[in-house]
């Protein structure tokens, strides 16, 4: 059975291409539980995708070219303890993305973003004592036009939150960019709109220009609500 979906331009990342995290958590929409997704080519976006069952996993594809695909996953990774929600207000305000940014109109961290249409999930680095030294975090309080007909945050946001802090975790490559590969998602508890809500990401390893990183969103209650598991690729986009 093949069915479709859409990347809505709201959701860009890259200019004409949708935000990884959240491209992922439509595509593990077609799933059941945790789910890996892994990015084949930038996502396109106001275009038909269609998405193939395979085996217990999911294909999507633009034409007759791989766009993603997802399989059913675990993940079992050791999480830091979070810092306070003012601590993540004061971290945000450390956000490297407000002095460079490779795409500062992305759905998820963009600064260029309005309040109420990006996300914006501002990942800084913690002050010496506040918590792990490579740890980054953000404050993130939902508005209500993310929540589905439970009432609660719909969950291809709460993936999308979990992108982007990955990112921020390591140091920023002196040529090209960062671009997600794959990202593995557990989902633990609903989330509620205005909720004051806690988003960390620490790196993992790194192999060359490849990149682990964890991330993890904790709601207003101290509670880890989703965490996630991410491969990054520094991608050329200018000679070294």
């Amino acid at each position: 059975m093949t069915e479709t979906t859409i990347i809505g331009g709201r959701f860009h990342g890259p200019p004409g291409s949708g935000n990884g995290g959240y491209c992922c958590g439509v595509v593990a929409g077609f799933l059941e539980g945790t789910a890996s997704v892994r990015l084949r080519i930038p996502p396109p976006l106001d275009v038909p995708l269609q998405v193939r069952r395979e085996g217990n996993g999911v294909a999507v594809f633009h034409g007759d070219e791989l766009v993603a695909t997802g399989s059913p996953s675990s993940l079992d990774i050791e999480i830091p303890d979070p810092p306070d929600f003012a601590t993540a207000v004061a971290a945000s305000a450390r956000y490297r993305g407000f002095e460079s940014h490779f795409y500062p109109g992305c759905f998820v961290c963009g600064p260029e973003r309005a309040q109420g249409d990006g996300l914006r999930v501002f990942a800084g680095p913690l002050e010496p004592g506040k918590g792990r030294r490579d740890m980054v975090a953000a404050s993130w309080i939902p508005d209500e036009s993310l929540a589905d007909s439970s009432g609660n945050i719909s969950p291809e946001f709460l993936w999308a939150v979990l992108d982007c802090p990955g990112a921020y975790s390591f140091s920023e490559p002196q040529t090209g960019a960062i671009l997600l590969g794959e990202l593995s998602v557990e989902i633990r508890g609903c989330v509620a709109p205005g909720e004051k809500c806690v988003v960390t990401g620490w790196e993992i390893g790194h192999e060359g220009r490849k990149h682990y990183t964890g991330t993890a969103l904790f709601g207003e209650s101290g509670s880890c609500r989703a965490v996630g598991f991410a491969t990054w690729f520094e991608v050329q986009t200018k000679p070294e």
